[in-house]
């Protein structure tokens, strides 16, 4: 028998020292490129700071800009089809679209803003809440039912009783607005009864609906501006009369902006109220009152010349970031059938 052949073993390799995860580099993963998005900017004029600023926003972003005259949009409804034409040719092919709806143009701005939306484009400001900011009462009521604080307020037909009303926003001086003015516009201050008389009587016999306002005597003709984007403040400023006993401090009236940090409590109100109105990008304007922010009203196309000199912040540039996000967002809804 032959004999047997001794068993050998196998040289094992030299085992590998042991490297840890993060050591190890992953492997490079191919750049996923972004699909070029086309942005509607709603806006009667090209050359207006804002406008031009979203349109340079959305350029820097990578996407294409496309700035359409709201009162040259066409709306054409059919069955299940809306459709919309700008001068003789259809609008096609829009991922998001940021309305700039001047007062003016309101009733029409809506309706165009409706119809972008019937054709399942998303809008960062919907009609409805367009709508909401517009008339000051209306504003005015959803805020106190969400427990934000304001002027004391009153609207009324009945001018027999004026005196009564008077003492209702806590007496004279009082403020008096137009329901739908803006940019200071339709706004008084009257310091006696038979001033608040005439006014009244002089913008009721103009069929104008008007609402009497508490004059908030510590703001001492300055307010605070706040835009609100999505659900953080992304700039804010002190706005002060320019001219001693002017009470109002809007920007297009000579008023001068200054940047603040906002405390808790104006960041807590402002992002409220834009969020009680349903505004995805708004202008909210708050009295600094003894006892804290006291909201004004709300802007749905807020101008923010003034608020990027200001605080040197990229307004625009957070605006398109936000459009672009939602627009993803809504697409997301839709699809999913959320």
């Amino acid at each position: 028998m032959p004999p047997r052949k001794a068993k050998t073993k196998k040289a094992r390799a030299p085992a590998r020292p042991e490297t840890p995860e993060s050591a190890v580099a992953p492997e490079p993963r191919p750049a996923r490129r972004r699909a070029k998005k086309t942005v509607v900017i709603l806006s009667r004029k090209r050359a207006l700071y804002s406008t031009r600023r979203l349109v340079e926003a959305i350029k820097q972003h990578g996407h294409r800009p496309l700035v359409l005259d709201t009162l040259r949009c066409s709306m054409i409804l059919a069955k299940s089809q809306p459709r919309m034409m700008y001068r003789g040719v259809e609008i096609r092919g829009v991922d998001v679209v940021i309305p700039r709806i001047g007062a003016s143009i309101t009733a029409y701005g809506l309706a165009v803003v409706t119809h972008f939306d019937m054709m399942g484009i998303p809008v960062v400001n919907g009609a409805q809440s367009i709508a909401r900011s517009r008339d000051k009462l209306r504003c005015l009521q959803h805020l106190t039912r969400a427990g934000l604080d304001m002027p004391r307020t009153v609207m009324a037909h009945d001018r027999s009783n004026v005196r009564k009303l008077v003492e209702e926003v806590g007496g004279l001086p009082l403020i008096i607005k137009l329901i739908r003015g803006t940019q200071g516009v339709g706004v008084m201050i009257a310091h006696t009864l038979p001033e608040v008389q005439t006014i009244v009587d002089t913008f009721w016999d103009l069929g104008q609906e008007i609402v009497l306002q508490e004059f908030v005597a510590e703001s001492k003709g300055r307010d605070v501006r706040a835009l609100v984007v999505g659900e953080r403040v992304v700039g804010a400023m002190r706005r002060q009369a320019q001219k001693e006993g002017e009470f109002r401090s809007n920007i297009h009236r000579g008023g001068e902006g200054q940047p603040i940090r906002l405390p808790p409590s104006y960041v807590e109100a402002a992002v409220t109220a834009a969020r009680t109105i349903g505004l995805g990008i708004a202008g909210v304007d708050m009295l600094e009152g003894n006892a804290g922010p006291r909201l004004m009203e709300i802007n749905s196309s807020p101008g923010f010349e003034g608020l990027e000199k200001a605080t040197g912040q990229d307004i625009a540039g957070f605006m398109v970031e936000y459009a672009l996000a939602f627009s993803e967002g809504k697409q997301v809804s839709t699809v999913s059938g959320r």
